[in-house]
């Protein structure tokens, strides 16, 4: 569910005319590594 709101395109779109194409890649690679990360976390413990 989260990566629905974090991971859009609409929100790649509107990121694009303010952020490099570098920066806006490296954002992406976060907020998905994260909610990976963020949802084994939740798996493991309950």
């Amino acid at each position: 569910m989260m990566a629905v709101v974090g991971l859009s395109l609409p929100e790649a779109l509107i990121l694009k005319k303010v952020m490099s194409l570098k920066l806006l890649s490296s954002f992406f690679a976060v907020v998905t590594i994260g909610i990976i990360l963020i949802g084994y976390a939740f798996n493991l413990f309950l």
